[in-house]
């Protein structure tokens, strides 16, 4: 199982550093426009008063992976219970977290499972869809995505962001004499959408390379335990074995002094 998994994780990876710079550098562009455009002439720009939020929970289809489900949901669910869980829709993706809350009878909406095998870009667009229509409709005021973003092969962090409204910070934000043709307002009409199919696609080839690494590091750590292990029985095993022998011959030992 860890060289399957390392075989697995190595393929996602790859898929995932691929990725990032696309996702990163069209976040950047959208962040530069969003200071400038009125944000009531877009739905997914739109901020309300936050009275029901959505849960987007990216977990794994199995287990056997050390505490890489376990962690994920345990930060979901505390964040939820924290806001009100009568007050939630979740969107969970993975059977663990589908598993989780529909045996809490929380709210969920929507799950999907059994794709992580021959994962594309189509389900990532089919996920977001499903969870835009959500937010546009008016249903929730805010969605949130939970999920594992991988650090390196021993390190796996779970985050929660924002996904919709979409926000800068004012902070960073340095007004610049870049020229945009077309209008502000069109590039990002365009690019929103984009953003979001990819940052969706991006939340499933994080954790899904997570996952492989987890379970990589599990796997290795179970037969390494499961070697001590043995040690430990078979030195306990030779320890009974010598105590039994011993204790025969002074048996019979014992045995022939009496017949003398």
């Amino acid at each position: 199982m860890k060289m399957v998994a390392a075989a697995k994780m190595r393929k996602a990876q790859e898929r995932m550093e691929q990725a990032r710079p696309y996702s990163n550098s069209l976040s950047e562009i959208i962040e530069h426009l969003l200071p400038d455009i009125d944000r009531e002439s877009l739905t997914l720009l739109q901020v309300r008063e936050i009275k029901r939020k959505a849960y987007v929970v990216v977990s794994a289809d199995r287990g056997l992976a050390g505490a890489f489900n376990t962690n994920l949901l345990k930060i979901a669910q505390k964040e939820i219970d924290e806001f009100g869980r009568e007050n939630v829709d979740i969107f969970c993706i993975g059977k663990k977290a589908r598993d989780h809350f529909n045996y809490r009878n929380y709210n969920v909406l929507e799950s999907h499972i059994d794709f992580w095998a021959e994962m594309e870009f189509e389900n990532a667009m089919m996920i977001g869809r499903s969870v835009i229509d959500h937010f546009t409709s008016g249903s929730v005021d805010e969605i949130h995505v939970v999920y594992n973003y991988f650090t390196n092969i021993a390190q796996q962090e779970v985050k929660s962001e924002t996904l919709l409204p979409l926000s800068y910070d004012e902070g960073d934000y340095t007004a610049s004499d870049r020229l945009y043709e077309p209008s502000k307002k069109e590039l990002v009409e365009v690019l929103i959408p984009r953003h979001l199919n990819i940052q969706m696609w991006k939340y499933l080839l994080e954790s899904y390379a997570s996952e492989q690494a987890a379970r990589m590091l599990s796997m290795e750590n179970a037969t390494s335990n499961a070697q001590d292990f043995i040690k430990d029985l078979t030195l306990q095993f030779n320890k009974a074995r010598q105590a039994a022998i011993t204790t025969e011959m002074l048996e019979i030992v014992g045995g022939a002094e009496a017949l003398g």
